[in-house]
């Protein structure tokens, strides 16, 4: 995953201050703020975002129609029809919610004197303000300049996700990562099914498209398969590094040391996920509510327009 040069080493060292689950909703306009829908607009976001669902759908595509339903055996066109599309379903979901979820981004513009007043800082006390975005900045955060905000716990701005990855959605772009390393290697297994079984018989009864259209298909998805699966791997073990360290992948970066009280592996892990092992913490639905998602889309339209 990529990420700007803009956010890594301009970010001052500054005390903590404001804790991380402290929040800014002394104005109204913040208030309003929360009930809009987030979406990055960056145009590179935005077609990484794109390639990434026509990259799962030509997948699909290839796996359903030039593999498993030509296959005589039905119960294996089935089980593996089902397990694909289930784990797809599951990665593009965790996609759209790491997208619009708010990462954790500090009210812009709540560096104000009457803000600055209730706080009842102590004499001597050091706050630092962002000059980018005008806001108090908390332990830990730092600014994205494609965002064009602060964001607490900031991990990377992912351009495959069009938002950064940071203390609110880091659960969503885990599993995002792990279901498409899944798919990844489910389809290269089934890619090597599929050339066996087609060497070993007739290539023309192997599949309904004719034999050169089908090679090549399955070459394009299994160097598909091979690069999603080695990128989203690293990655997702990156991730949970990050999380048992609890340490994000700036602070990794600039070598900071760490003025928190560091969590232990188990507890960054709940932290992260939410309450104790479950289910839900594979669960891209968990939480979700589509009554809100349309409220707030009638709200208004995107908060940034970057």
């Amino acid at each position: 995953t990529m990420q700007s040069s803009g956010h890594r080493f301009r970010d001052v060292e500054h005390h903590p201050l404001l804790a991380e689950n402290d929040s800014y909703d002394s104005s109204s306009s913040e208030a309003d703020m929360a009930e809009r829908v987030w979406f990055i607009r960056d145009g590179c976001g935005m077609v990484c975002a794109i390639m990434t669902w026509l990259l799962v759908v030509y997948a699909d595509f290839v796996v359903t129609f030039v593999m498993l339903l030509p296959s005589k055996d039905f119960w294996y066109s089935v089980i593996n029809g089902v397990l694909f599309n289930c784990l797809a379903v599951l990665a593009l979901s965790s996609h759209l919610r790491t997208m619009l979820t708010d990462p954790g981004a500090v009210p812009k513009g709540n560096a104000t004197k009457e803000y600055m007043d209730n706080l009842q800082l102590k004499p001597g006390e050091v706050i630092y303000k962002c000059p980018k975005c005008c806001s108090i900045k908390p332990e830990r955060a730092h600014h994205c300049s494609i965002c064009k905000r602060c964001i607490r716990k900031m991990d990377h701005h992912c351009p495959w996700v069009n938002n950064c990855v940071g203390e609110k959605n880091q659960r969503f772009f885990v599993l995002f990562t792990m279901y498409i390393a899944l798919i990844s290697a489910h389809a290269l297994v089934l890619c090597g099914f599929q050339f066996f079984s087609c060497v070993r018989g007739q290539w023309t009864e192997c599949s309904d498209f004719s034999p050169p259209v089908t090679v090549i298909l399955m070459i394009f998805l299994c160097l598909e398969g091979f690069l999603f699966l080695t990128f989203t791997a690293v990655m997702f073990g990156t991730q949970i590094h990050s999380i048992c360290n609890d340490e994000t992948e700036i602070e990794r970066l600039k070598s900071e040391k760490p003025t928190w009280e560091r969590r232990l592996r188990w507890e960054g892990m709940k932290s992260v996920f939410g309450g104790q092992p479950s289910l839900l913490w594979i669960n891209p639905f968990a939480g979700f509510r589509i009554r809100q998602l349309l409220l707030r889309a009638k709200k208004g339209g995107p908060e940034f327009s970057v």
